[in-house]
């Protein structure tokens, strides 16, 4: 049979007993209070937030290239869209229907 184990609780300290060394914060030290809202507005015209699935191979010659691997595909994203191409090596893409 288990033996029943009662947790103790912790021993409270005097608020009376302060260290000399190491005195509580008080709202003078701290300072006003800075709040952090994000990034703030884009200075370029704003982007659309989206998920697209890419292949792997894809994605990792992208990114084994360095950081900004996302900016790089958007170039060459842009660059196909530059010469209005909307299908690859003269294959056409059958569309799905609805």
């Amino acid at each position: 049979m288990k033996r029943a184990i009662t947790l103790q609780s912790p021993k409270t300290t005097s608020s009376k007993r302060t260290d000399p060394d190491n005195p509580p914060w008080s709202e003078k030290m701290l300072g006003a209070p800075v709040l952090k809202h994000g990034r703030g507005p884009q200075k370029a015209p704003t982007k659309v937030l989206m998920s697209v699935r890419l292949d792997a191979d894809v994605i990792a010659f992208f990114k084994a290239t360095g950081d900004g691997y996302q900016t790089r595909i958007n170039d060459e994203l842009r660059k196909v869209v530059a010469k209005g191409l909307t299908h690859s090596s003269g294959r056409v893409q059958k569309r799905r229907a609805a």
